[in-house]
């Protein structure tokens, strides 16, 4: 499963990899990654050459129905024998994907950098929207402009951690709801789900891989359904990852409180008192974000100066 992040130094080793080339004495030369803002406006273009040149099977969807990924077709406009694109075939079943009411064109800003994003809501889904932090059930395709399926869902019933995904899914996935009720299990093991979150999203390069190999600087498609969502404390310090966004910005990654080079997601001493996070839950009951013993206006898990523990 390509979705995957691989660990800090796996990612090293790829960066660097993605960005050199051997020079005629067969030493390697190492390239800068391309800048964010210019690759951008690269991607976008070419994002939006696609959507105006393939269509999907928009009557499909008219009727409310629990539909699939295989249920959704993206088919490129027919050309003539020039190569120029011709009209849309059978417009009453067909939509072209940039004229389509459910086509949305979104902008986020990552890495400094403001990115434009297109995502296809067929359905909104019933349930709940997952955090970007949760642990979320899926159904996914993942496509290549050209139409080449590179990633597809081994176990649906699998759980995914959406902070080990590319940025692109902490994004868009928490926007869709879960199905609606919850799962049914089937007679067969398996589990059934109800008016779930069904779409399309279109991608940046700077919200997929970047320069990461094996997709560098690569635009991508990814069809989905999602099933369900469970919340994550992924250091397990009683306080849910995604109140560890301390700054509110939907990434984990860039809180530090204590500036001990930890994010506080995975940081068991968040403020670096020497006092465990979850023993900072003074009144016992299960949420040290609720105890600020000095009222200073700093819960204690977050304020060096306030070291009780609920252990002594």
């Amino acid at each position: 499963m390509k979705l995957n992040v691989v660990y800090i130094f796996a990612i090293v080793v790829l960066s660097c990899l993605s960005s050199c080339k051997k020079d005629d004495d067969g030493d390697l030369v190492f390239l800068p990654p391309r800048d964010r803002t210019e690759q951008q406006i690269a991607d976008r273009d070419s994002l939006i050459g696609y959507l105006e040149t393939h269509y999907y099977n928009s009557s499909t969807f008219d009727v409310p129905g629990n539909y699939s990924t295989s249920d959704i077709v993206l088919t490129e406009l027919p050309k003539d024998d020039s190569g120029n694109y011709l009209s849309l075939p059978d417009p009453e079943n067909n939509t072209l994907l940039i004229d389509s009411p459910l086509l949305e064109t979104n902008t986020t800003t990552f890495a400094e950098t403001e990115y434009e994003y297109y995502v296809l809501r067929l359905n909104e889904g019933g349930g709940e929207n997952p955090n970007f932090s949760d642990n979320i059930k899926i159904n996914y395709s993942g496509i290549l402009l050209d139409g080449e399926v590179f990633d597809n869902t081994v176990n649906a019933d699998m759980p995914l951690d959406l902070v080990r995904l590319i940025p692109a899914w902490r994004i868009v996935i928490p926007s869709f709801g879960t199905a609606e009720g919850g799962s049914t299990l089937n007679e067969d093991g398996t589990f059934s789900y109800e008016n779930y979150g069904l779409g399309v999203m279109f991608i940046p390069s700077g919200l997929a891989y970047f320069s990461e190999v094996p997709y560098t600087y690569t635009n991508l498609i990814f069809k989905f359904e999602l099933y369900d969502s469970t919340v994550n404390d992924h250091d397990g310090d009683g306080v849910l990852s995604h109140l560890e966004d301390i700054n509110e910005n939907s990434n984990v990654f860039d809180d530090d409180s204590d500036g001990d080079g930890l994010p506080d997601y995975v940081d068991t001493d968040d403020d670096g008192d020497g006092v465990f996070t979850l023993f900072e839950d003074i009144d016992g009951d299960g949420d040290p974000t609720n105890d600020d013993t000095n009222n200073n206006g700093i819960p204690n898990y977050l304020d060096p100066e306030s070291t009780e523990s609920n252990q002594d």
